[in-house]
């Protein structure tokens, strides 16, 4: 499976982000979707889960403030940030974990800046 993480920018304490993840295999056959960041200096944490089932997941963190979704036509995964802070800072990456064949795969991530 290959993610590619899209849509990081520098964006203002309050704005709002969409980052995008394309997976090369259907979505609906992923067992679960996830979105992880690490910030310099930190270990990576584990932001959004999203099943095949449709079940989501959030760090406290962000709950309320991001949601995961995802376009089965499309094979992306999102991740809608909204209210950002200057603590969101850091890359985002994009995780699959797989069934068949069972395994965890990771894209490049994308560089996500939020200033005060």
């Amino acid at each position: 499976v290959q993610l590619v993480e899209s849509g990081g920018v520098l964006v203002q304490a309050g704005g709002s982000l969409n980052l995008s993840c394309a997976s090369s295999r259907s979505v609906l056959s992923i067992n679960t979707m996830c979105w992880y960041r690490q910030a310099p200096g930190k270990q990576r944490e584990l932001v959004a889960t999203l099943t095949t089932g449709g079940s989501t997941n959030y760090a406290d963190s962000v709950k309320g403030r991001f949601t995961i979704s995802r376009s089965n036509a499309k094979n992306t995964v999102y991740l809608q940030m909204n209210s950002l802070k200057p603590e969101d800072t850091a890359a985002y990456y994009c995780s699959a974990r797989t069934v068949r064949p069972m395994g965890v795969y990771w894209g490049q991530g994308t560089q996500v800046t939020v200033s005060s």
